[in-house]
């Protein structure tokens, strides 16, 4: 038996020895803490200093560097205002009939069937200038004042007076042709222009229109069009591959609270949703009973939609991607991820090139190259988990990768299911780009009359159709065409009335 004193001294090294290994874990737990904080200060530093882009280096790059390197050969309302606004009344200009940009036009409206005198039979002759219209519109290149002469006849018997028809309008009461509203809706939901430069745009084009009357036309033009928009809407929810996004935007009578934007797309059909709130409500609602696949990010809004008997959520891998480059600072072995990332892209982009995307020769070479990358990333995540403490940036990045391994994995099952979710995030970059020219929408129906029109604009733009020439006609047409036959006015099969 060892002596007391011994025992003793054994009893305090063992004390001593675990307060070290605790103190040692407690030291690398602050460690971890520490740093993430000094990530995060980082991240925030570029959001209120920095570029505001990502800064993850775009994959088609390194990917041609990477085959130049190898010697491979690579393929080549939003009614914002400024802040204090001069309220005063302001004596009302008189519109000039002759100025720069500005050209007239005259065009006569004959009385047509009424001309004969249903009492005596002979034909009515004119009687005077008749009633006059104005209607100011744009035609690509310049605004144009029209005067519409509506011809009136009389009959010598005195007996009968004719009038010709008035000319067809957008909507009634309005002097503003379909080319002026269409041009308008595409400097605001195309060219993110807010109302107020507009505003001074037209004036100094010669046509002054008052800001509050820019913002009924794009409103009243809304309405219009809303059909077209349901139609497509009601497209993307029932196709079998959806992908959707979301990101925030102000509204003017809420400004302690934030409403979201959401877009839903599939193939080059995108429809944007505006909600009060960042809830999984909305995913719900439109997408709650579909059937098919979900490309989205981690977010967990969309689990309601995602569940057993609903659609089947598929991962974003330059999600993971952007974790990975966040890390590499602090892990350079992060590298060896971006790496094995990047050849899941070289496939992608093999198939594009090969014109087989979608196709089963897509499936058997996702199958026969993606596969067993996947296999070394997640033997490399199972490697790397245990050297880093899930406070770290890289620990952030290998939990991501590794709680979204099943969604992430999902593209090896159908070849139709992209491996990232890049094209629902570049449809909301014209909506991020109005929330720093516009600032805010100025309320809720506003917001969602603006999806109306942001969908048909960048759907639009997505098929290589003019957006102009586009609602110039559908805004005359929308409202007499046959509801059975609305899908012929939607932008990808659309043809010139």
């Amino acid at each position: 038996m060892p002596p007391k004193h011994e025992c003793r001294w054994r009893t305090g090294a063992e004390k001593l020895t675990r307060e070290l290994e605790a103190e040692r874990a407690a030291r690398q737990l602050a460690e971890a803490k520490l740093a993430s904080a000094l990530a995060q200060i980082a991240e925030y530093e570029k959001r209120l200093f920095g570029r505001t882009t990502e800064r993850v280096v775009p994959v088609d790059r390194e990917l041609r560097d990477a085959d130049k390197s190898t010697g491979r050969e690579a393929a080549d309302d939003t009614q914002s205002e400024p802040a204090a606004r001069d309220r005063t009344k302001r004596k009302k200009k008189p519109r000039p009939e002759d100025a720069p940009g500005l050209r007239q036009e005259t065009i006569e409206h004959p009385v047509s069937g009424i001309r004969k005198c249903p009492y005596c039979g002979q034909m009515a002759q004119p009687i005077g200038t008749g009633k006059f219209t104005t209607e100011w519109d744009y035609v690509p290149g310049y605004f144009v004042r029209r005067r519409h002469i509506q011809e009136v006849v009389a009959c010598a018997c005195g007996k009968h007076i004719a009038r010709a028809e008035a000319p067809l309008r957008v909507f009634d009461r309005t002097q503003y042709g379909p080319g002026l509203i269409a041009y308008l809706i595409v400097s605001k939901c195309g060219d993110s222009m807010p109302t107020y430069r507009a505003e001074k745009h037209f004036a100094r084009l010669g046509v002054p229109i008052a800001r509050s009357t820019l913002g009924d036309l794009i409103h009243r033009a809304a309405e219009i069009l809303a059909p077209l928009y349901d139609r497509m809407l009601a497209r993307i929810i029932a196709d079998a591959h959806c992908q959707a996004d979301e990101t925030s935007f102000r509204l003017q009578n809420r400004p302690d609270k934030r409403g979201f934007v959401w877009t839903f797309l599939t193939g080059k059909l995108v429809a944007y949703v505006f909600s009060g709130d960042r809830s999984g409500q909305t995913p719900s609602r439109l997408l709650g009973g579909t059937t098919g696949s979900l490309l989205v990010d981690g977010y967990t809004g969309y689990n309601d939609v995602t569940d057993v008997d609903g659609r089947t959520r598929a991962g974003c891998w330059s999600h993971s991607r952007r974790y990975l480059f966040r890390a590499l600072e602090q892990a350079p072995e992060a590298r060896d991820a971006l790496d094995m990332i990047l050849e899941l892209f070289r496939v992608e982009r093999d198939a594009m090139e090969c014109s087989v995307f979608g196709t089963a020769e897509h499936g058997r070479m996702r199958r026969a190259r993606s596969a067993p990358v996947l296999d070394q990333i997640q033997a490399w995540i199972a490697e790397q988990r245990p050297k880093h403490l899930p406070e770290g940036p890289m620990g952030a990045a290998l939990r991501y990768i590794s709680n979204q391994w099943k969604p992430l994995t999902v593209f090896l099952s159908d070849p139709q299911i992209p491996i990232h979710n890049n094209a629902s995030e570049s449809a909301l970059r014209i909506v991020a780009l109005a929330r720093k020219n516009s600032l805010f929408f100025g309320h809720e129906q506003a917001a969602r009359n603006f999806s109306i029109l942001y969908s048909l604009v960048q759907t639009a733009e997505r098929h290589g159709v003019n957006a102009f020439a586009y609602l110039e006609d559908v805004l005359m047409r929308v409202q007499t065409h046959p509801a059975s036959r609305i899908d012929e006015l939607l932008p990808d099969r659309w043809k010139p009335g």
